[in-house]
Order: structure tokens, then C-alpha cells, then sequence
């Protein structure tokens, strides 16, 4: 399936936020070089995977686009080789720069390629947060850690459905796609960031107090 030039771009820019969220997550963890590639896959790839998976889209878009694996493994080996170099401390703050920006990319290319089948419009920002979520998901799973999207309170797959209904207003209202696409990558990114800085939280699941005697 051919992308439009701006999808294409998106997907890019999605795919290697990602991967460097993933390289830095597996770096927290001190994982030697097979951990982080495959970490770093997983997030990368892993959302935009199950989307297609649900979309029936074939090839898979990282299949379609294989210089993208060359590029990940190229950046897992660099990135390596700076750390070790520098001696960088490696944060979990750090992760969430670039996990934020590629939640707004994922977001837009989801919902886009959804509305793209004909899909209604809840149908495709649901799309578009799988696309947004999963990937960070299997990174977290996988580095032995619940998944911050379900438990760090602060909003995260929210920000990614409130992003695809912008994209979906901005196409009732003619914008063109890439004005759309920015738009929506824009939208939730920026609510992930604000939720970083602001310390913003959803409501959780609190214990009932003890019974009384």
C-alpha cells in the first residue's frame, strides 16, 4: 500500500522516536546489545504491527519499508557506542522526550490510515491509540516493568484520543492532510508533555478502608 509523502514521513518520524525511547529504556536496564535492538524493535514497531495486523494491511509497514530495520540496528549500535564512550547516566525522564513525540507521529499516521479504508471516525482514533500505545507497552513488558501507560496516572493513550479527534475535525473542516496530520501529532504530544511538567493525574483504583471494629 503506497503512504502519501507526509504519511511516509510520519511513519518515519514515529518509528525512530520509538526506537530511541526503547534504546533508552533498554540502556536503564543495562542490556547488552541483543536486548537493546530487540527492545528498541519492539517499540518501534510493535504498535504500528498490531495496527496493521487489525487493519489487514499487507506487507507490514516495517516488511514495506526494510531500510527502517537497517536504520534501528545502525542506531542501536551508535547510540551504544556514545554511552559507553561518554559514560551518559541514562534516565527515565530521558525516555519520555522522545516516547511523547512519537506517541503525537503514531497518533496522526494511525487515525490517518484508518480514515484512509473508510473506517468511522471512532474506529480510527481507537487505530490510532493502539498504534500510539502498544509499542510502548511491549517495551515496558519486556523490561520487566508494568506498563506506564496503565499505571504512572499521568494521561497518556488519553492524549493519544484526543489527538485523533483533532485530526478528525480537522479533516471535516478541509484543512488537507498535512495541516491534519501536524495538527493531531501536535495535539497529543504537547497533552503528554504538559502531563510530564504539570504532574497532571487520572483518578486510580484506591483500596476501601480497613472495616471498623
Amino acid at each position: 500500500m503506497n503512504l502519501s509523502p507526509w504519511l511516509t514521513g510520519i511513519e518515519a518520524l514515529a518509528t525512530l522516536a520509538f526506537a530511541l525511547s526503547g534504546l533508552l529504556e533498554a540502556a536503564r536496564k543495562r542490556l547488552d546489545v541483543v536486548g537493546v535492538c530487540v527492545v528498541s524493535g519492539l517499540a518501534a514497531f510493535g504498535g504500528g504491527t498490531l495496527r496493521d495486523v487489525l487493519l489487514d494491511r499487507r506487507p507490514f509497514f516495517w516488511v514495506e519499508h526494510s531500510n527502517w530495520l537497517w536504520a534501528l540496528l545502525g542506531l542501536c549500535l551508535a547510540a551504544m557506542a556514545l554511552l559507553k564512550v561518554r559514560h551518559l547516566a541514562v534516565t527515565n525522564r530521558a525516555m519520555q522526550w522522545p516516547d511523547a513525540l512519537g506517541l503525537g507521529l503514531f497518533t496522526a499516521g494511525g487515525t490517518q490510515l484508518a480514515l484512509d479504508q473508510g473506517l468511522p471516525a471512532l474506529v480510527a482514533v481507537l487505530m490510532g491509540v493502539i498504534t500510539a500505545v502498544c509499542g510502548g507497552v511491549l517495551r515496558d513488558i519486556v523490561c520487566n516493568e508494568i506498563p506506564k501507560a496503565f499505571h504512572d496516572h499521568r494521561p497518556y493513550a488519553v492524549c493519544a484520543f484526543a489527538g485523533g479527534w483533532v485530526l478528525v475535525g480537522a479533516q471535516a473542516l478541509a484543512w488537507g492532510e498535512g495541516p491534519s496530520l501536524l495538527a493531531a501529532a501536535g495535539t497529543a504530544t504537547l497533552l503528554r508533555v504538559l502531563a510530564m511538567l504539570t504532574g497532571v493525574r487520572l483518578p486510580g483504583w484506591r483500596e476501601p478502608p480497613p472495616p471498623t471494629r
